[in-house]
């Protein structure tokens, strides 16, 4: 199952530089983020090659950090492909709680990152693969 990280920052300057550097220090690859203002903090995501080395390098540095299970979907970048994913998950009563995406040049693939309502129980593989999409295994996706 594919992991993000998700670290809580304080939202002054210079505080994500120390992630970045204390990652590059730690030979991480960072290969996707997000980041979301919280008023006083932030919530910095991470999709990187070596997620449980990375979380452990910012737990040492005393960073509030967790993995959390995502679900990661490969979707040619066409319009309505987005539209197509989130309706097939939908229909099966599968709610979305977070989610970014991005495209991969110069393939144009997509890849949305979803993070599902108690996954671990969920269908969510099953129906994106009935949907026509795949699902990538954290190898496929710590490898991009």
């Amino acid at each position: 199952m594919a992991k993000q990280l998700h670290i809580f920052v304080e939202n002054r300057p210079g505080r994500l530089e120390v992630i970045t550097e204390n990652l590059q220090k730690a030979g991480i690859d960072i290969k996707a983020f997000a980041i979301q203002d919280r008023t006083d903090y932030g919530l910095m995501k991470l999709i990187v090659d070596k997620p449980q080395e990375a979380y452990l390098s910012l737990a040492d540095l005393g960073c509030a950090c967790a993995l959390k299970d995502v679900l990661a979907v490969s979707v040619p970048d066409k319009p309505g492909n987005l539209h197509k994913l989130l309706s097939a998950l939908s229909k099966s009563n599968i709610n979305i709680i977070d989610a970014h995406g991005f495209v991969l040049q110069p393939s144009q693939m997509g890849i949305c990152v979803l993070e599902i309502e108690n996954y671990a129980q969920s269908n969510a593989d099953e129906v994106v693969a009935k949907a026509g999409f795949e699902v990538l295994n954290d190898s496929q996706l710590y490898n991009l």
